[in-house]
């Protein structure tokens, strides 16, 4: 009977722990305003197994909830690139950057100061 007993506990134990499926992350993703916000946002959301995805246009920071047995902050970073915007991880290709918005090239200097210039 103890042994029933122990086993239950530990397999109720083993299942209660399997159940925190959800990971929170914080990555750095390159963009300047709110339309870069609109884009890295919807590429994140439609990853398969992220729940949430909220980018701060001041700090930069990608905050994620996702499902760790479906995703991982790489395949979330590459998703990023291939729309155009660099992580810490993975560098978007030149075509992608190219893709986006011209005033949404946060490598040009020229556009980063208009930009913090209000323009």
């Amino acid at each position: 009977m103890k042994k029933l007993i122990t086993l239950s506990v530990m397999l109720i134990g083993l299942l209660a722990f399997s159940q925190n499926k959800n990971a929170r992350k914080t990555i750095e993703v390159d963009g300047i305003c709110m339309m870069c916000k609109e884009r890295i946002e919807k590429a994140a959301i439609r990853t398969k197994g992220v729940k949430s995805a909220i980018w701060n246009v001041k700090t930069h920071e990608l905050k994620l909830v996702f499902d760790e047995r479906k995703t991982d902050v790489e395949t979330i970073s590459k998703k990023l690139a291939s729309v155009g915007h660099d992580t810490k991880i993975v560098k978007a290709t030149e075509e992608a950057y190219n893709s986006v918005h011209p005033c949404c090239r946060y490598r040009d200097d020229d556009v980063k100061n208009d930009h913090e210039n209000g323009n």
